[in-house]
């Protein structure tokens, strides 16, 4: 991934957006935290982050006219947060304190600030904190400027007294009773100061040496500088009565002085600075409306009406896609920071890819790109990632292997078949069950196979193989266009027909690559059910992740599910924005725990019974104790819901179930001899129920268990314990090597332990 298409990606992840509130304050307080603190009764920490933003917060949350209110998000839910009430709660129950630490590296020049308002003294002490050494002129004998004028109720003259004490205390010269303009010239402080900053008041008289040749003092909104170069001016005279307002004036006058000495540019990076309008996302759905909390008759909140008030705060955030996404809330992340970390993932050379575990769980099903407000998606981010990392020899095999190993096997002769209808030399159509519902359920491969030869005329051929969907998820595009190659010359050789396909990824793999392809769904609901029934069940459905954006598809299985007499429940994530179950992107192989926590928190979704069109879905739902059935088994099975929670077949039984399939067709359909079994296959074994479940967990085929045992059988080359019997035997077929622990029954073998890994196994050692 270059730069560039990285920052590019990251901008539209709104998840570090300021909130509404925060963006609508001249000072961007962080009233999000400020509830979050509040809520905890945490009044330290909320006073913390008002004077993280407010450089005299015990005057200015006093006073302020809280223009955050009017964007607050809650507003349409009930009415907004009563922001600037909690503030002066705030301040009112913890008092704050007005000394701050120096600037560690004093500078040389000095700054002249005129008027000692609020805009003045904020200048002041942002420029003394970054090492100034600061003049305040103010020409009445007390700083605070319009701050005096206020009711003393409202705001202390004691506040304003401590609250301004910190710019004396912290090396700011404060000269009183001095108008610049009248008792001393602009332009002979101009001389003295290396920068100016006038903040008048309303009422206070703009030095004539800043007005224009009209007579006008004009002021840069972004920069405040005005005609004379080194003189800045802001404060009440440019934005009116709003005292916020006149303190951002300071602070971001403060900022341009800094820059002007600094020899930077006035300009950039100052988009965002006082007000904005947010580009952060936040979703009112299921957000139930709730009103402000009234205030008590003593004018001020309570403890406990603040408590409540802050309460009410939606504590504004995105993460519409780690709402919906297990995957991207497990990595304890979102979309902006996953984006920087494939980035640097991709951008290391040697040393160790830490992100590379992450890239591997994505199932890659394009939900985030569905709920993301900008269309962000990561699936496609991480695939894009795998393919690259896969070419530059970047990404270890070992995530995607044993998928990988499942697809050669399904593509192999002991599972993939391509004929025509028996009695038929044509094919007008091709059923295309696909790899996983042949291991799931092989017995519906052959009843849908008859029906379609029953509904449909001018043939139906039928054609087993994978269809490269763990080869494409795992980023081996090689392994894509191999299998690819090998199906299109088997379709061409059959005449091009019309390809049904029974599984969604199946679907979804085939659809940009051939002519015609249709869902067996659309079969089903164009052509007829194969007999009535009236069910009367009601079961929530889920919708397969591939079919995501086939709305015709959702239709159809609805259809046949409401013809069938089932009453339809819709879960929270549907049709386009449908979960995954936890195997799609090859998550089940790459990150089990993950895969399961998926699926269980999709099935905790619904205390009804699941129906589900993917025989993956399926199984992974069965195998968190959910009662799920098939479409297949309501269409073609009478009493299927009695087994709806018997978990699916493990991985040794998927490929005996394929191979079975192939040889039982060519038996019963075709009336052809299959070809005989492999050697290995006639090796008897007993296992035990703690044994088969380890080799589940470990991935370790059956069929892998008899080919070391039938090696060591006939080569000899087996390690045997003379104390226990057991034989200790390995053999490397492909990429892992196998070792199984077992012992000699009259008629087979008894198996006590297995295991693999990727080592080399040096035969010959010279010492």
């Amino acid at each position: 991934m270059e730069q560039l298409e990285s920052r590019e990606l990251e901008q539209k992840c709104t998840q570090e957006s300021l909130p509404a509130c925060a963006a609508a304050c001249p000072l961007h307080v962080d009233a999000r935290e400020l509830m979050r603190m509040i809520q905890k009764e945490d009044y330290k920490g909320a006073a913390k982050v008002l004077e993280k933003r407010q450089p005299f917060p015990g005057i200015i949350s006093r006073i302020c006219d809280h223009p955050c209110q009017n964007s607050c998000v809650r507003k349409d839910a009930g009415g907004t947060i009563l922001i600037g009430e909690l503030e002066r709660f705030t301040v009112n129950h913890y008092p704050v304190s007005p000394l701050r630490p120096k600037a560690i590296s004093p500078k040389q020049q000095r700054i002249a600030v005129v008027g000692g308002g609020l805009s003045g003294a904020t200048a002041a002490w942002e420029l003394a904190k970054k090492g100034y050494s600061v003049v305040l002129f103010e020409r009445k004998p007390k700083l605070g400027g319009r701050l005096l004028e206020l009711d003393e109720k409202i705001l202390p003259s004691r506040v304003i007294e401590d609250e301004l004490s910190v710019l004396a205390k912290n090396g700011v010269q404060v000269r009183l009773n001095t108008e610049v303009g009248s008792d001393l010239p602009l332009l002979q402080v101009k001389e003295e100061f290396a920068a100016v900053y006038v903040a008048c008041g309303i009422k206070g008289k703009v030095p004539a040496d800043i007005k224009n040749g009209n007579g006008n003092c004009v002021i840069d909104p972004t920069t405040f500088t005005t005609f004379q170069p080194g003189v800045f001016a802001g404060g009440s005279m440019r934005i009116g009565e709003s005292f916020v307002k006149s303190a951002a004036d300071g602070k971001r006058a403060a900022l341009s002085i800094d820059r002007y000495l600094q020899q930077a540019s006035l300009t950039a990076s100052r988009e965002n600075e006082g007000e904005f309008d947010t580009d952060l996302f936040v979703s009112l759905k299921n957000v139930k409306s709730v009103p402000p909390v009234l205030k008590s008759l003593s004018q001020e909140l309570s403890k406990e009406e603040a408590l409540a008030e802050a309460g009410r705060c939606l504590d504004c955030q995105c993460l519409e896609c780690v709402k919906a996404c297990k995957f991207l809330e497990s990595f304890g992340a979102y979309p902006k920071k996953y984006v920087r970390a494939i980035y640097n993932n991709e951008s290391i050379v040697m040393g160790i890819h830490h992100a590379n575990k992450m890239i591997n769980s994505c199932n890659l099903c394009g939900q985030c790109a569905v709920v993301c407000p900008n269309h962000l998606d990561m699936g496609e981010v991480i695939k894009v990632t795998r393919e690259k990392m896969v070419a530059r020899g970047k990404m270890p095999p070992s995530a995607h292997a044993f998928a990988l190993e499942d697809m050669e096997f399904s593509n192999s002769d002991l599972f993939a078949l391509a004929k025509h209808q028996p009695g038929a030399d044509s094919s007008r159509y091709l059923f295309f069950p696909g790899c996983q519902l042949s291991a799931s359920s092989p017995e519906q491969v052959q009843k849908v196979y008859g029906y379609l030869q029953n509904s449909l005329s001018d043939g139906v051929g039928l054609m087993l193989r994978c269809c490269g969907a763990p080869a494409e998820w795992a980023g081996r595009q090689d392994l894509v266009a191999a299998a690819e190659d090998q199906m299109r010359k088997q379709w061409e050789d059959m005449g091009e027909p019309i390809i049904i396909t029974a599984c969604s990824t199946c679907y979804e793999m085939f659809k940009p690559k051939y002519p015609k392809v249709v869902s067996l769904w659309e079969i089903i609901y164009k052509t007829g059910l194969p007999e009535k029934k009236d069910l009367g069940l009601k079961l929530a459905i889920h919708d397969a992740c591939t079919t995501r954006h086939e709305t015709e598809i959702h239709r159809y299985v609805r259809e046949i599910l409401q013809q069938l007499g089932c009453k339809i429940e819709e879960l929270p994530y549907n049709r386009e924005e449908t979960t995954c179950c936890g195997y799609g992107g090859l998550m089940w192989s790459a990150n089990r725990n993950l895969s399961r926590e998926t699926a269980a928190a999709r099935v905790k979704e619904s205390a009804s019974e699941y129906v589900v069109y993917c025989a993956m879905c399926r199984d992974q739902f069965a195998g968190q104790g959910k009662a799920t059935v098939h479409v297949l088994d309501l269409l073609f099975d009478n009493s299927s819901m009695e087994e709806a929670s018997e978990p699916g077949p493990g991985f040794s039984e998927r490929h005996e179930n394929r191979a079975r399939l192939k040889r039982h067709l060519l038996q019963n359909v075709w009336r052809e001899e299959p070809a005989p079994e492999r050697s290995y296959m006639a090796i008897k074994l007993y296992i035990s129920d703690e044994v088969k479940e380890l080799l589940e967990e470990r991935r370790i085929l059956l069929e892998d268990v008899q080919k070391v045992i039938e090696n060591a059988e006939s080569t000899g080359r087996k390690f045997v314990n003379k104390n226990s019997s057991h034989i200790l035997a390995y053999f490397k077929p492909a990429s892992v090597t196998y070792w199984v622990e077992y012992s000699i029954k009259e008629d087979g073998f008894d198996i006590h332990n297995a295991y693999f890994h990727r080592m080399e196994i040096m035969e010959d050692v010279k010492g």
